[in-house]
């Protein structure tokens, strides 16, 4: 029988607290400190664009379980870590550069401060972005996951480099940080239908609410026209031909070609070019956030997980 998880409280064994920048932002993180009896290594796991690690907590904690210290981070401004746009809600960067320059700072402190090996996790934007800096050799982890991680829009009905151009046209026309596209009447309040594009799973969806209801400072809507622009930007760099050829590292990528956000030919032409990978796929059974689908959705992409870290454990 299933174990049941409080999906909606921190684990008392979990940790949360603050890390700094180089330049000074504060940022949140979680940590499980190492399980009794000694760490198998060492999971750094980072969310997508407008998620919290809250969203996480039932995989964090079971991956914690599996006998790995896992620590979670938010992004500078996101979720209870800042904003950088006009307004509380919408998601801006000044370029992806910057969240890259955050992570290689949080890597090295990080994993010098906890037991190897050390594995690299990321959900969509975080996918891509340790994905990057794993390209950039600005992180240098024992293994990586993915999960559905963003390589490509779906909304993206021209080629990448037409997008590209149209969304710096539409970045120079305001203010980059306006919201680049609307969500609802209510800043902030996620559309009826959100829950179609994220998951099967009605009640993981509503922990997100909960979260969102409980702790207001991670309610986040729509990303900025700077956002969209630096996004295509950092989408065509990993394009650049022989730099996801040069990875030797071992990636676990898990991905569904039924997503409406991210666009699942982008990661299977990704998972191409890369030289040791293993890319789990799934179907209609699964939206965007696999971690946090239906039981039997997540038991599939946990076991695979749970193969994966194995082999990078015996390693």
């Amino acid at each position: 029988m299933r174990q049941a998880y409080d999906r909606r409280a921190i684990p008392p064994q979990a940790s949360e607290s603050h890390w700094q920048t180089a330049d000074g932002h504060a940022v949140r993180r979680i940590d499980w400190p190492a399980p009794d009896g000694g760490a198998k290594g060492s999971i750094l796991f980072l969310p997508g664009r407008g998620d919290f690690y809250e969203k996480y907590l039932e995989t964090l904690d079971c991956w914690h379980g599996l006998g790995w210290q896992v620590t979670a981070s938010d992004w500078r401004g996101q979720a209870g870590s800042g904003r950088l746009g006009t307004d509380p809600v919408t998601g801006h960067i000044d370029d992806f550069a910057t969240w890259i320059e955050d992570l290689a700072s949080l890597w090295k402190h990080w994993k010098a401060e906890t037991p190897g090996p050390h594995v690299l996790a990321g959900h969509s934007m975080g996918g891509h972005l340790v994905l990057r800096a794993l390209a950039e050799q600005q992180v240098d982890p024992d293994g990586m996951i993915l999960s559905a991680p963003m390589l490509g829009f779906t909304a993206s009905l021209l080629p990448d480099a037409v997008m590209h151009q149209a969304a710096k046209l539409m970045k120079a026309l305001g203010d980059p940080r306006r919201p680049a596209w609307k969500w609802s009447e209510k800043p902030g309040q996620p559309p009826d239908a959100r829950i179609h594009l994220l998951t099967h799973d009605a009640e993981r969806y509503g922990d997100e609410i909960f979260w969102r209801q409980a702790r207001p400072e991670l309610v986040m809507g729509p990303g900025s026209w700077g956002w969209v622009e630096r996004g295509y930007a950092s989408m065509r760099l990993l394009a650049t031909p022989g730099l996801l050829e040069a990875i030797g590292t071992p990636i676990l990528i898990l991905a569904t070609d039924n997503d409406k956000l991210v666009g699942y030919k982008a990661i299977a032409r990704a998972a191409d070019r890369l030289r040791d990978v293993e890319l789990v796929h799934f179907g209609l059974e699964a939206h965007h956030e696999i971690l946090r689908e239906s039981d039997a959705v997540r038991d599939r992409a946990l076991a695979a997980c749970e193969a994966f870290l194995a082999r990078i454990a015996a390693v």
